[in-house]
């Protein structure tokens, strides 16, 4: 029986890139089904009639919802290359708990950056840089979260990368110049076929977020 595989995505989500690049690190061939998220369709709302979002992973008929869960799962399930978990608990858990973090941390204040004004924005703005400036810590002078090789905590922040130019034009920071070692951390996941065939263009990217704002603050 052959394998099926869809993923309910939609191309600017950072989340659903997630798993994208998880099916790409395994070499998993999927159906990819763009989700209009102002007309969710009969069959994201049936699959995850919960939260009602995407991504959506459906292996064989069976849905996995939220992304590090389904990131997870793909890593459980086809498990015999690029592992995104190291196999020691203890670093599993170091790998979860950054992952969590990002997860718990970097979109909402991120989101703020570009939807809010006044002393709502510049209150975002000191948190988002608090954020970067403690992933910077962790990160250190290793090449990526987990060590030496491209992993879970990776693909976790990895995706928000394709963002980094909205956030940094409406947040009125440069990534370069005050978090380096973010910079060129995500330069080196951009050399990974997995995460350049997946993140999408920036400007694109912008442009999405510019009409989202514009539509929010009627600007």
């Amino acid at each position: 029986m052959a394998v099926e595989v869809v993923l309910l995505d939609f191309w600017a989500s950072m989340f659903g890139m997630r798993v994208r690049i998880a099916l790409a690190e395994k070499g998993i061939k999927y159906e990819y089904r763009e989700e209009d998220l102002r007309n969710k369709s009969d069959l994201l709302l049936q699959m995850n009639p919960v939260h009602k979002k995407i991504p959506v992973l459906i292996h064989n008929g069976k849905p996995i919802c939220e992304s590090l869960i389904i990131v997870q799962y793909i890593d459980e399930v086809w498990n015999d290359k690029s592992p995104l978990l190291p196999s020691d608990p203890y670093k599993r858990a170091q790998a979860r708990f950054w992952a969590d973090f990002i997860d718990k941390k970097v979109y909402d204040t991120g989101r703020k950056l570009w939807s809010t004004k006044g002393e709502e924005h510049e209150a975002a703005k000191k948190e988002f840089l608090e954020i970067l400036k403690t992933l910077e810590g962790e990160l250190g002078e290793k090449p990526y979260f987990g060590g030496e090789t491209f992993g879970f905590a990776d693909v976790a922040f990895v995706t928000f990368s394709s963002w980094f130019y909205a956030l940094e034009t409406f947040g009125e920071f440069s990534m370069e110049a005050e978090h380096p070692k973010i910079f060129a951390w995500a330069k080196r996941c951009m050399q990974k076929e997995s995460v350049a065939k997946t993140l999408p263009d920036q400007q694109k990217v912008y442009e999405f977020v510019l009409g989202m704002r514009k539509r929010l603050l009627g600007e």
